[in-house]
């Protein structure tokens, strides 16, 4: 049983990048994640929602980039040397997220992590897969496939339809 407990499982840890938003650390799972590039010129979309910052040309390939301080509701700042871009894949899609500053990549025991409280913080609960307890520091765990409701997806998927025509 000893040995059991030594060798913990690939089930119980979870590697997840995390990022920080207006002093809040957030954490997504690493197998989300394609990459992080440094901030490059972003291309506003006409007509497009909102939350999409604009594009960008990633290796010959348009990417939608979101500003997760505008999706969450967060007043505006400029970017600067730590703000970054974390490109993931989201439901068959690449998508680009602007976040204030990648922190690290982290392994969490699953045993840490708890569900995510009534008032997390000002974004919407339906992100937020839970909340990791770490020795010094909270890391709240998004979930970036709810991020974009299925209608948002489909607008964005129509901005890429747009630029790529």
């Amino acid at each position: 049983m000893t040995a059991v407990s030594s060798n913990q499982s690939k089930e119980t840890i979870y590697q997840l990048v995390s990022f920080v938003i207006e002093n809040e650390e957030f954490g997504v799972d690493i197998l989300k994640v394609q990459e992080i590039i440094r901030t490059v010129d972003i291309t506003r979309v006409p007509k497009s929602p909102d939350f999409v910052e604009g594009v960008i040309n990633l290796r010959g390939k348009i990417v939608p980039v979101i500003d997760l301080r505008k999706r969450f509701g967060m007043a505006r700042k400029d970017r600067d040397n730590d703000t970054r871009i974390i490109v993931v894949e989201l439901v068959d899609k690449v998508v680009g997220f602007l976040v204030d500053k990648v922190k690290e990549v982290i392994r969490v025991e699953k045993t840490v992590i708890e569900p995510p409280p009534e008032l997390t913080t000002s974004i919407n609960s339906s992100y937020i897969t839970g909340v990791a307890k770490l020795q010094d520091r909270l890391l709240i765990l998004l979930d970036l496939d709810r991020v974009l409701s299925s209608d948002e997806q489909e607008k964005l998927a129509e901005v890429d339809a747009e630029v790529n025509a």
